[in-house]
């Protein structure tokens, strides 16, 4: 095992205006070392801005392939999007026509390379790849991202491998991380936030990083914003981004990971910790 390190990333930079100012300053503020982008959202423009001014903020593509909207005109992708131009919620049938609908799948492979060009465009370093909703757990959208991903220097993947996750998802994940180290993509060792999503209180992060694993390298994510909810997209009407906010400023979690450094647990992004893969 690697190691202690420890990657804390922001998710869905780019959503709205809200978000992205949260994670310049919770950046700013030391506690936040990378952010993922989702480079077709309304606010992407103001994303990548604020990601260049901020020299060292670590930023990955957040690959949108539901509720979200496409890179591509809907006019190109009308099977993966609906009547409204977006892609939908029902995730399981989405992920269903995936795999077994050849016409579906060169569309999903065009919007998957769309993204990943539009974010080659934003010349940004691409820090890592995850997918919005952890739809890279699909075999078919794994394999997209991979061969598509080779050609814009993919180097590391999230692999959202959380000892709360349930037993349904252990199959999966193990997939995952035998297709990623089969690749020679880097990929962290462990998760943190996903049975906190949407509610990462300065409590729960406190707790969190009191009980991280004494090896490895981890990535711990939140959704941070000023505004919290439907405020920021209708489909999180119960998050609390703000509260996720707050926690990255607070007093007492600097402290904590103040503590954790002098432990030897080593912060960063994909790329400082886990670095250029084998």
């Amino acid at each position: 095992m690697r190691r202690p390190g420890l990657i804390v990333t922001a998710d869905d930079f780019g959503l709205h205006p809200s978000v992205n100012l949260a994670v310049e300053r919770a950046w700013q503020a030391g506690t936040l070392a990378a952010a993922s982008l989702m480079v077709g959202a309304p606010a992407a423009r103001d994303a990548i801005a604020r990601a260049r001014a901020c020299a060292g903020l670590r930023v990955g593509l957040h690959l949108v392939l539901a509720d979200g909207q496409p890179v591509l005109p809907a006019r190109l992708v009308p099977d993966l999007v609906g009547a409204d131009g977006r892609f939908g919620l029902h995730m399981v049938r989405a992920g269903v026509r995936f795999f077994c609908l050849p016409r579906v799948r060169r569309q999903l492979r065009d919007e998957i390379e769309a993204q990943f060009a539009a974010f080659a465009g934003a010349n940004l370093a691409l820090d890592h790849v995850n997918a919005h909703k952890h739809f890279h757990l699909h075999p078919t959208v794994l394999s997209l991202l991979l061969d598509v991903g080779r050609g814009f220097g993919l180097r590391a993947v999230r692999l959202p491998r959380d000892a709360g996750a349930p037993p349904w998802l252990r199959p999966w994940l193990s997939l995952l991380r035998m297709r990623l180290e089969r690749a020679g993509v880097a990929h962290n060792d462990y998760l943190v936030g996903l049975r906190q999503s949407g509610r990462f209180g300065e409590a729960a992060l406190l707790a969190a990083l009191d009980a991280l694993p004494a090896a490895g390298v981890g990535e711990l994510y939140l959704h941070p914003a000023l505004e919290s909810g439907a405020a920021i997209a209708p489909s999180m009407r119960g998050y609390r981004h703000a509260d996720e906010f707050a926690a990255l400023l607070s007093p007492r979690v600097h402290a904590a990971c103040a503590r954790l450094r002098e432990r030897g647990v080593r912060f960063g992004g994909f790329a400082d910790l886990l670095g250029r893969p084998p």
